[in-house]
């Protein structure tokens, strides 16, 4: 064999020796035929090929979650693709290149100006010399304030028009700190841009000397996804809207939220909270902030609704919105918007493929096609598009998996508790009991050392205390007092109000006083009367809180007026109003705001759990729960409300005898003591009696 044959035969062996490593590898990175998937999707090709495929919602509720970034390997690890005969396909997630926009500017050309009975219009043209791929125009140089719809449309030989933004709009409002001089589209490729302004309810705009576009190099990112919510309005303070938001799942990557407000003027703060774990206690913790702004002119819209927010692990979210003197806010819609994404590429083989996720024990498949990434032109791929994703029943139970949890502890007897509640049964998994205002106030510390949640076996069932963003809210009943209380000044022209409290030992409250009144001012005191005692010889009157209240605009209804108060024993307290020369100001119903606190645990299904609580010689109780307390949230729970207050007399298991019983047994003491004693006071007279 000669070397030049030797020389040209090593090449083809190592090509050979490529292919067969190429062709092994995919069936050595294959998925096991008995994984376990919970959803299933076709995704409709159109052929065989590179296709591309945009991430939908969902897709991120059931597969595996984003951990932090964005990035390939750091999210939907459990999602494989399918051929109609069952092989696994390649793919990829594919990142759009990290670079910073590039604005190209081009000078504008006025186009004719159109002016009939119903519509007037104006605008200009830009030339970019040559098609680029662009996703923005930018307009700037205008003489602020203006505030305009226009019509964009875009073209690669100015004979055929694409309707890049069919009805936008352009503001810069500096008075109400609203600006808005970009217009986002699809991306696309084109060499002219035409703006046209609408003129018919406004004047007309000069025309600017320059205008920009936005050029997209690389890549092609995937439409910007977003997703309504549902959401509700829950207890707050006075001047503020608390709204409980429900996202599809937890973990998502959603980088804002845009709270669309009715009315024509807005301008109100807003936060957005999530509860986290800090200090073995979950608490709310604030994800983003913002300022909520609208201004609606000539039936046109200036709005600035975004709240960016980090992304939360939770599938609950708290919004806070600052409503000051204002009308509480009417919240009209809740949209999520989510991080950029990547793209998924693959390599198609039919004209429908499946795909498959929704298993949270897989680790991200690693394929050869890995290789290509470098290369790889998304721009110039294909779309492929999802279909309806379904449910498989082989399959039902793998998202049902529970990681294994402590969810029993050490027995306790729930007959040494005061209280004992029962808490429904259900299905296995996550549940969050609120506490109410009794367990507030039959607890025998404000750290809930006393509280044990206990099974049917009487074993403790491991609990997170979690402090909600919200108060508890309960309705007073206020009314006025006829006969003034002894313990008052006589010299004060007061009108005095007995508030009822619904239990005693409450902790630490807030009241909130409303009227119906619009123009008054009022010195307004909360106290409590106390009987004699070895301090004072009369009845005295204990101020827990003092505060001025007024109100000077008639169109308007005067704000609530908040009182914080100390911790009290009794279930009332006095409401003073100090009327000087004025006519009682007319109080309407109160309400009492108290912290509010849940119970986050995992219950068996249909176990029979009691709440118990109201002992004195417990300690705050030490779990293992806590060790693995960050796997409890950002896990959807189901909120369980516990039964009615059953009143135990632990006292009298405790007890050797009852209170009827040790009262007898020491009234029959005392008499046997006064007998024997008279018997000896009566020997002692006999004894010291001389004899005669």
């Amino acid at each position: 064999m000669s070397r030049q044959w030797r020389r040209g035969l090593r090449p083809a062996l190592y090509a050979c020796a490529g292919i067969l490593l190429v062709v092994a590898a995919p069936a050595a990175q294959q998925t096991p035929p008995e994984t376990a998937f919970r959803y299933e999707r076709p995704v409709q090709t159109g052929g065989a090929g590179p296709r591309r495929l945009a991430i939908d919602v969902p897709l991120l509720v059931g597969g595996g979650p984003f951990r932090g970034r964005v990035l390939p390997g750091e999210g939907l690890t459990d999602l494989r693709f399918f051929d109609p005969n069952g092989q696994e396909l390649q793919y990829l997630l594919v990142s759009n290149p990290a670079e910073q926009p590039v604005w190209r500017s081009a000078p504008t050309l006025a186009v004719a100006a159109v002016e009939t009975p119903t519509l007037k219009t104006s605008g200009f043209e830009i030339d970019l010399g040559q098609p680029i791929v662009i996703d923005r125009v930018r307009v700037d140089g205008l003489t602020s304030p203006f505030l305009k719809r226009v019509r964009l449309e875009g073209s690669g030989d100015r004979a055929r028009w694409t309707l890049l933004v069919d009805e936008g709009t352009l503001f810069d409002l500096p008075a109400e700190r609203l600006v808005q001089t970009e217009l986002a589209f699809r991306p696309g490729a084109y060499r002219y841009v035409r703006l046209t302004w609408d003129d018919t309810r406004s004047g007309r705009l000069p025309k600017p000397d320059l205008a920009s576009v936005r050029e997209v190099r690389n890549a092609i990112p995937p439409p910007p996804l977003t997703t309504t919510l549902t959401f509700e309005r829950r207890p707050s303070e006075p001047g503020l809207g608390q709204f409980r938001v429900r996202l599809p799942a937890a973990r998502l990557p959603i980088v804002a939220l845009d709270v669309d407000i009715a009315g024509t003027r807005i301008l109100r703060a807003a936060k957005v909270y999530e509860p986290h774990l800090i200090g073995g206690q979950v608490v709310p913790t604030q994800l983003g902030a913002g300022v909520l702004r609208r201004v609606v002119q000539d039936e046109m819209t200036a709005s600035a609704i975004r709240i960016p927010i980090a992304s939360p692990e939770e599938p609950l979210l708290d919004l806070v919105i600052d409503e000051g003197n204002n009308p509480p806010s009417e919240i009209r819609s809740i949209t999520a918007v989510f991080a950029a994404l990547p793209w998924i590429y693959f390599e198609s083989t039919a004209d429908t493929v499946i795909a498959r996720y929704g298993n949270a024990t897989l680790k991200a498949p690693r394929y050869d096609l890995e290789a290509l990434r470098q290369t790889l032109s998304i721009a110039n791929v294909m779309d492929a598009a999802w279909g309806e994703a379904r449910l498989r029943a082989e399959a039902e139970n793998v998202s049902r998996v529970v990681p294994t949890l402590p969810t029993v502890g050490s027995t306790l007897d729930p007959a040494t508790f005061r209280h004992v509640r029962p808490i429904p049964s259900g299905e296995a998994g996550l549940v969050t009991i609120p506490l109410d205002a009794a367990v507030l106030a039959h607890g025998q510390s404000a750290g809930f050392s006393d509280v044990r949640v206990i099974d049917a076996a009487n074993r403790q069932v491991p609990y997170l205390v979690e402090r909600a963003s919200e108060p508890l809210s309960l309705d007073l009943t206020i009314e006025p007092v006829t006969t003034r209380p002894a313990s008052l000044p006589p010299d004060q022209t007061v009108s005095v109000y007995r508030v009822r409290l619904p239990l005693e030992r409450l902790p630490q409250a807030r009241v909130i006083l409303t009227t119906p009144a619009r123009v008054f001012t009022r010195r307004v005191t909360i106290g409590v009367e106390h009987g004699p005692d070895r301090r004072r010889r009369d009845p005295w009157f204990e101020a827990l809180a003092t505060a001025d209240w007024s109100h000077a605009d008639q169109e308007s209804p005067a704000p609530a007026l908040t009182m914080a108060i100390q911790p009290i024993e009794g279930r009332e307290v006095l409401v003073t109003v100090e009327e000087g020369d004025n006519s009682p100001l007319p109080l309407a119903p109160a309400r009492l705001l108290l912290p509010s606190y849940r119970l986050r645990l995992f219950r068996e299904r249909a176990a029979a759990l009691r709440l118990a609580y109201g002992r004195d010689d417990l300690s705050p109780p030490q779990y293992d729960l806590a060790l693995i307390a960050p796997q409890l949230t950002g896990v959807a729970a189901t909120e369980v409300m516990a039964g009615p207050e059953q009143t135990a007399a632990p006292e009298s298991s405790s007890m050797l005898m009852s209170p009827q019983i040790f009262w007898g047994v020491l009234i029959v003491a005392v008499l046997v003591l006064l007998t024997l004693v008279v018997r000896l006071l009566r020997k002692s007279d006999v004894q010291s009696t001389p004899a005669t």
